[in-house]
């Protein structure tokens, strides 16, 4: 049963938080560059709230792309707000001195130059709590400033359908599929920008494919008229010319702002906007705009914002953090742990998204022609996977790390992204099989549905409609069980009432209990096995074992979710709903086995028709279900489906979202662990450290970062219950300094340097009891 701690609890943590609170990143971690980038693909990092933006300095331009979760357009793809350029006069970034640099521990950037006797220092940053980013300039002498938002959005653009692929469309495109234009015009001394999706869009052409026709008006819809954009600004600023221009391979056009008069400082700011509005009224410029224009315009004008979003970053820091190898800059070992802090920061930048951070990109893509030179003639809107397309098995990876930092407030847009879309599930079982519980697809709409071309374009007619006529995609329904276990796992973690959750949780297990019973009276007169249990046929072992028997990917999450709801207090639980899980827990088959040569080993499923893919879904019971692992019994069995299983050694690679180094720590193949870990988190082969990939999807490559960061984390804490296993699968030569969090509100801090174990921290200091040191 879990531990509820008080309200006492948290004023003292709250005090604990404040006396330990210190500058926990060195120095060394932030990111400098010495000379100006040749285009986007040489850009840094910069955000926060729910605003991305990469930045770059190019032939004595700064230049920012931006983008702001949750801009979603009519074909569901996620877009860019725009580009910002700025042109100082005389430029001091066209010299011999000349700084960019990212402040980690800040949150921020700064560019500095020097140039014919001037000069200036620009800084960027977004406040955390409003959507508005910051341009401050200061100069030694004073200069003119030109400051132009540039979109290639000005008009409607036929797009090739290769740029489908970026949107839900993908290869089913309308003919002369069209990006429509965006509103842009000069606007009380700025640039004001808007896209208005208007009533129709991609989820009215999917639920009718779908056959939901019928239950269309219940279900939600996170597109029609939603409008996006925003206003950009400047305290000494007004219009000046519009331009056009090209930027590697696409046509733009920009408005251009100008200083009213040289200066010594120059303020501009960028205030971002994402709203469905009410189509009674319908609304948009009048008032609706201009009032919410008019309050973002108001929030700068907070002179604490700067500070508060300080303060906000500190507190990031100090809640979780591991470094490396000390100071040792020239080392691989230090490389890696500040590659953690800096995909760290990069998943901070959207810790306040109404959407969740996607895999694929997050919300620092740029043109797609420096992730893949084949991509000439797609726009900066473009990313490979989809923009508003969620795919589970991928999501997963960003969200997992999150919990061992303790970033609860980070991991809410995931969950609420399920949330809210639980009634759409809930339909596609009530309409299609008429049998209750949530039908979650592995790769699925952000209104719950599958994609328009994945689901099958040329099915046949009389083929289930709810189930996609997909190789890859058929009958893969259990992956978001592994987000109901972080529901699970917030209330483990941090007492917090997950009471709005737990019915999601159900309806996700019921709709197996059910759809699997349903199947089997349509083959036979039998609901369930000779042993009374389901018959989980057809499934899936995640895209790879096909036409599964009694995957064991679904077996191992059943069991464990099912087992995780019924470990819950009383209160949270019912004894009418605890009497219903019981019995569902009774018909959860077992996990099947295999062997190779002598030595047994996890199987797959009891059976399957066809590998499609390469995930090594044997191992899942060991991640991220934990059925197997260090202390457990059948570590040997797991241990044996590492070394011995044909696929799992074929399949096994650092790259992208393979979880080899997840499973090495959690089987504590201490080597393997850290050479794996070592490879996902090394630099990658871009300017910025951090932006891995493409892997199997984009760049950067979030799935690619997140799976490092969870490897890393369960080298060096793993826990099982109040259990806290200290260094289960660290290297001992290697000095590490961590922070990370464990159940029951506890937070471990330890050091382990030159060979021993130098400092440990746990608090509550009662959880001390708990701790196993495995390095010895």
């Amino acid at each position: 049963m879990k531990k509820h701690f008080g309200a006492t609890f948290l004023i003292v943590l709250s005090f604990y938080v404040q006396l330990y609170a210190q500058k926990q990143l060195d120095d060394s971690y932030d990111i400098i560059w010495a000379t100006q980038s040749k285009n986007a693909s040489e850009s840094m990092p910069c955000g926060g709230g729910d605003i991305g933006m990469n930045v770059w300095v190019e032939n004595g331009d700064l230049l920012i792309y931006v983008a702001r979760s949750g801009s979603l357009n009519e074909d569901n793809n996620l877009m860019k707000a725009g580009r910002l350029r700025i042109k100082c006069n005389p430029n001091p970034f066209n010299g011999k001195v000349f700084r960019q640099e990212l402040h980690l521990q800040n949150g921020y950037v700064t560019v500095d130059g020097e140039n014919n006797g001037v000069k200036a220092s620009v800084k960027i940053w977004v406040d955390v709590f409003h959507p508005v980013a910051h341009i401050e300039i200061a100069a030694s002498k004073k200069i003119e400033v030109d400051a132009a938002y540039e979109s290639w959005r000005y008009q409607d653009r036929l797009i090739t359908k290769r740029e489908n692929f970026s949107n839900s469309w993908k290869w089913g495109p309308p003919a002369d599929k069209k990006y429509t234009r965006d509103s842009i015009d000069f606007w009380e001394n700025g640039v004001r920008f808007f896209h208005n999706n208007g009533p129709a869009t991609i989820f009215d052409t999917t639920v009718s494919q779908q056959g939901l026709n019928s239950v269309k008006e219940q279900m939600y819809n996170p597109l029609k008229n939603l409008v996006f954009g925003g206003h950009f600004w400047g305290k000494n600023f007004v219009p000046a010319v519009v331009y056009n221009g090209k930027y590697e391979a696409t046509d733009f056009k920009g408005w251009k702002l100008k200083s009213r008069q040289t200066s010594t400082k120059q303020e501009l700011f960028l205030a971002l906007y994402n709203e469905q509005y009410n189509e009674t009224t319908n609304e948009l410029v009048s008032p609706l705009w201009i009032t919410k224009s008019a309050i973002l315009r108001l929030l700068p004008q907070d002179k604490d914002a700067f500070s508060k979003t300080q303060q906000w970053w500190k507190e990031f820091w100090n809640r979780s953090f591991i470094t490396i190898d000390g100071s040792n800059v020239s080392s691989k070992s230090w490389e890696v742990g500040r590659n953690y802090q800096l995909f760290r920061y990069m998943l901070g930048c959207n810790a306040k998204g109404f959407w969740p951070t996607k895999f694929n990109g997050g919300l620092l893509t740029v043109d797609p022609l420096y992730t893949d030179a084949g991509n000439k003639g797609l726009t900066p809107d473009y990313r490979n996977w989809g923009g508003g397309l969620h795919t589970a098995q991928n999501q997963r990876l960003v969200y997992f790390p999150m919990i061992r930092s303790g970033d609860w407030d980070m991991m809410q847009s995931q969950f609420n992204f399920y949330l809210r879309i639980l009634k759409n599930a809930e339909l596609r079982s009530k309409v299609y099989w008429d049998h209750s519980g949530a039908c979650f697809t592995e790769q699925m709409e952000n209104y719950g549905l599958p994609n328009y071309a994945e689901y099958g374009l040329n099915r046949p007619a009389d083929f289930d409609k709810g189930v996609e006529y997909n190789a890859w995609l058929e009958y893969e329904w259990d992956t978001v069980l592994e987000f109901c276990l972080m529901m699970l796992e917030e209330n483990s973690y941090t007492g917090k009432d997950i009471t709005s959750k737990i019915s999601f949780i159900e309806s996700c297990l019921l709709f197996f209990d059910e759809h699997y019973q349903y199947l089997a009276k349509k083959r036979g007169i039998k609901a369930l096995d000779g042993d009374g249990k389901l018959v989980l046929y057809p499934g899936s072992g995640a895209e790879t074992f096909k036409m599964a028997n009694n995957s064991t990917a679904t077996i191992a999450a059943l069991q464990t979710i099912t087992r995780k709801l019924l470990s819950l207090p009383g209160q949270l639980i019912a004894d009418e709903q605890r009497n219903r899980l019981e019995n569902q827990l009774k018909r959860i088959p077992g996990i099947s086995f295999t062997h190779f040569g002598h030595h047994i080993t996890i199987a797959p499923a009891k059976t399957w028709e066809r590998v499609n893919n390469t995930e090594s879904t044997q191992l899942y019971p060991v991640f991220p279900w934990g059925i197997f692992g260090i202390g457990k019994p059948g570590l040997d069995t797991a241990l044996n489906t590492w070394e011995y299983d044909t696929l799992v050694k074929k399949f096994r690679s650092h790259v992208g979202w393979k979880q080899d180094n997840i499973w090495a720590a959690r089987l504590g193949l201490t080597a393997e662990a850290w050479r794996l870990t070592s490879l996902k988190l090394q630099n990658s082969e871009r300017r910025f450290p951090a932006f891995w990939g493409p892997g199997f999807d984009w760049v950067p490559d979030h799935n690619w970062g997140g799976s490092g960061m969870i490897g890393l984390q369960e080298m060096l804490m793993q826990t099982d219950d109040k259990r806290i296993l200290l260094f289960p699968a660290w290297p001992k030569d290697k000095d590490v300094h961590f922070k990370l969090h464990a159940p029951y509100n506890t937070t471990v801090e330890a050091e382990w340097k030159s060979g021993k174990l130098e400092m440990l921290k746990v608090f509550p200091e009662e959880r001390r009891k708990d701790v196993e040191m495995m390095l010895k």
